[in-house]
């Protein structure tokens, strides 16, 4: 049955690659530093680029595979839109780590590059000239996947492209609540901080 797909594109969202990449080089949860998010951007603060950039594109692959593999199984746009959210709530709530995961933005953009190459480029470059301008990955994020839904029926695509891209939005806008209040509080870390290693702070 095809919609066996959706616990499937669940359970590829729920590998955690942040998390695997922190206890393989420095034995600790990367969800006990930083912002506690499992994701690429707390990697990088942690372990710098070396470590983020292939953190960043194994979410990204993911999020990229469940799609591809429910169009592969089904053309019907309930499976393979829903195994986008799937993946994207999967890296959120992995149920192999307690359901303590990250933002699904980087497996979020690999769903989008599997749906419309030119509707994840343009989410890309308006999210890169948002985090330019004030050096806040999470503004960058929010304020790119916002524009999903609209990129969307402005493309053309089918209304439950639309709703799909609205549920995206939510779920990630839902997931930076915490940095929502940073934000607000002026207390967000900008890109290019770092967090002390566990070695570090024993020092």
């Amino acid at each position: 049955m095809p919609y066996l797909v959706l616990p499937v594109a669940y359970l590829i969202g729920s590998l955690p690659f942040g998390y695997i990449f922190t206890k393989m080089f420095l034995n600790t949860d990367i969800r006990r530093h930083g912002s506690g998010n499992i994701g690429a951007t707390n990697v990088l603060r942690l372990l710098g680029w070396r470590a983020a950039l292939p953190v960043f594109a194994l979410d990204l692959a993911k999020g990229a595979a469940a799609v591809l593999l429910a169009r592969a199984i089904s053309d019907v746009p309930f499976i393979f839109l829903g195994s986008g959210l799937a993946v994207m709530i999967g890296h959120s709530f992995p149920v192999f780590l307690g359901f303590r995961g990250g933002k699904a933005v980087a497996a979020g953009i690999g769903v989008l590059f599997a749906l419309s190459g030119w509707v994840a480029l343009i989410m890309i470059l308006g999210a890169v000239a948002v985090i330019a301008v004030t050096r806040y990955v999470s503004l960058g994020s929010m304020i790119g996947v916002l524009t999903v839904p609209f990129l969307f029926w402005l493309m053309g695509f089918d209304y439950s492209y639309i709703i799909f891209g609205a549920g995206m939005a939510a779920l990630v806008i839902f997931r930076h609540h915490a940095n929502i209040g940073r934000l607000w509080r002026g207390t967000e870390s900008r890109l290019g901080q770092k967090i002390a290693a566990p070695s570090e702070r024993a020092q």
